[in-house]
């Protein structure tokens, strides 16, 4: 046989299909149907074989009738002409006692998409409407949103916008889903499908009926609807309750922001559905799907600005599995940042320190168990000072797993505030020392700075070489400005005496207006209601990273006051100069 795809292989094909004795043989006459298609899914141009596919239509062999539909649809637009041969057979089968056949030719007719042909489409459709069959009724009410795209919405009969009206009240949900879809897609540029009460209060009793996504696509279109009385909102709101606990996670998201929606005035209604959905929020998060975990998670972040408590007793379903993708770690982190209070404190941060030792050598996962890790335990001593102890008993060897700017600085940081309670502290500050020449980070050799001063102050002897080097090489080599001018600026300050140096490095090791039992403040719900159930709340929840130079969060919540305690000027003497060419400017802050 000749290569596939090859002129010969089509034109073998062509006789095939036009030979009397294959086509006296159904069985035969379908295969070569069948290696047609064959070809056409593996990229072969067969678009020549139009006029003999045409001609294999007319069968009564249903799964025949299936392949070369499947054909036409693919090349009509390259045949206008020819394809107006295909609708006399379609309108025929259109006719078929097959509702099978009938509901395929109408799909075919619609999936054809050649504006030629609509005259001869709308006849068949609004029988379609009126089929005794619902698989029927199904294909012709979409066939009619399809039909929308090819002509004007002005030039759809308005009697076909009320049939599909009147089609919600059909006893097949699908065929009402449909016909929602449908509406909105025709009356698009009138706002989409008006929904009042009658449509709404039928909708809500068909809304068991419906599959999965169809209860999804009801309960988006029913936000549009206001209820006209507190009476008629809480028999809605009773309606959609045994939906709220959902154990399909779509069905639940997409009654929740109903509630949501409806309940924006009463802000106790919508606390009390939080707490209804936590049930299947957790069994969301531990869905085998990470999709629907990921998307899980993301919305219980936007529930957590609203209920800091909400599922704070469960954080440990919210510990990271060994073998989930980074994406889902760093997510669960963190969720667990905000779950943290007095009780709990001990045990998160022992498996955070799991995290930064049994970490996995792929990079992704190690910069989420290592990195993030630090820079959350950072966060961590910020709001709850009670747990450095804690703290600082998993930072022993974790530096050899860092990979990220942000998480060197966060060590480094920590190594400044607490150094004193680490023997190794000195030493693991001596290998970022010694490596200053290579570091490429500005905001590294910055925090390093800090926390080898800060570090010198409580530990001088071990220090004082270590930060002599140190400030040798930002001074005299360093090239960028930032640096030096941190590094000139320490220098001089040490030169003011100990006390001074530690008036002005050594401040607050904590936020005393962040409380871990109270937590952040609460925010209305009305806030981020909007973005539940949307691709807005996988963008929303992301943490941002740190954009600043510097990795201590003191940086931002710190403001020096104009009454501190400190001279007005730092005033060293000329001799003290680091060289001959510094000029006067350098010896006064």
């Amino acid at each position: 046989m000749p290569y596939l795809g090859g002129k010969e292989a089509v034109k073998e094909l062509r006789r095939a299909l036009s030979n009397p004795n294959i086509q006296a043989d159904p069985l035969r006459y379908r295969n070569t149907v069948l290696r047609v298609i064959r070809m056409m899914s593996q990229g072969a141009d067969v678009s020549s074989l139009f006029s003999e596919m045409v001609k294999a239509c007319a069968t009564v062999d249903v799964v025949q009738k299936k392949l070369v539909y499947i054909f036409l649809c693919s090349y009509a637009t390259l045949n206008p002409e020819l394809s107006l041969l295909v609708v006399n057979t379609l309108r025929k089968d259109c006719q078929d006692p097959n509702p099978m056949v009938r509901s395929l030719a109408l799909r075919s007719m619609t999936n054809l998409r050649l504006p030629s042909l609509v005259e001869y489409v709308e006849q068949p459709l609004t029988a379609g409407l009126r089929d005794r069959a619902a698989c029927v009724r199904r294909v012709a009410v979409l066939g009619w949103a399809k039909l929308s795209n090819l002509q004007p919405a002005a030039d759809l009969d308005a009697a076909v916008v009320n049939e599909l009206y009147s089609l919600l009240r059909d006893p097949d949900p699908v065929v009402v889903v449909n016909c929602l879809r449908a509406l909105e897609e025709i009356l698009k540029e009138e706002g989409g499908v008006v929904i009042n009460k009658p449509i709404t209060h039928h909708l809500l009793k068909r809304l068991k009926d419906c599959d999965v996504w169809g209860q999804c696509e009801v309960l988006r279109v029913l936000q549009r609807y206001r209820p006209q009385s507190d009476d008629e909102l809480f028999d809605i709101l009773s309606l959609l309750d045994p939906s709220l606990v959902s154990p399909h996670p779509p069905v639940m998201a997409a009654t929740l922001s109903l509630f949501l929606s409806l309940c924006s005035d009463l802000p106790a209604v919508s606390l009390a559905a939080l707490e209804r959905v936590r049930g299947p929020l957790l069994s969301a998060c531990g869905s085998s799907s990470r999709e629907m975990r990921f998307a899980a998670l993301c919305h219980v972040q936007l529930l957590l600005r609203s209920v800091p408590g909400l599922l704070g007793e469960h954080y440990k379903r919210f510990f990271c599995g060994y073998a989930e993708p980074a994406f889902i770690k760093q997510r669960k982190m963190q969720v667990l940042v905000e779950l943290v209070n007095d009780d709990n404190v001990g045990m998160l941060l022992d498996e955070l320190k799991g995290y930064c030792t049994d970490v996995s050598m792929d990079t992704a996962q190690t910069a989420i168990a290592a990195i993030a890790v630090v820079q959350t335990m950072r966060d961590l001593v910020w709001v709850c000072p009670q747990c450095s102890d804690t703290v600082c008993s998993a930072l022993e060897g974790c530096e050899e797993t860092l990979q990220d700017d942000q998480g060197r600085q966060a060590l480094l940081w920590l190594l400044g505030v607490y150094g004193e309670r680490l023997t190794s502290a000195p030493y693991t500050l001596e290998v970022f020392i010694d490596g200053v020449r290579s570091e490429a980070s500005l905001g590294v050799k910055m925090e390093l700075l800090t926390a080898a001063v800060r570090l010198f102050l409580t530990r001088p002897a071990e220090m004082q070489d270590m930060l002599g080097r140190l400030l040798h090489f930002c001074i005299e080599e360093e090239r960028d400005m930032c640096v030096r001018d941190q590094a000139l600026l320490y220098y001089r300050l040490l030169h003011c005496g100990i006390e001074e140096t530690r008036k002005v490095l050594q401040g607050r090791r904590s936020d005393p207006s962040l409380g871990v039992l109270i937590g952040r403040q609460a925010e209305p719900i009305s806030q981020w209601a909007s973005s539940f159930n949307t691709m807005d709340a996988l963008k929303k929840a992301a943490v941002e990273t740190e954009t600043a130079s510097r990795g201590s969060p003191e940086h931002v919540a710190t403001k020096l006051k104009a009454d501190l305690d400190l001279p007005k000027t730092l005033d060293c003497c000329p001799d003290d100069a680091l060289h001959s060419g510094e000029s006067d400017s350098f010896s006064r802050t």
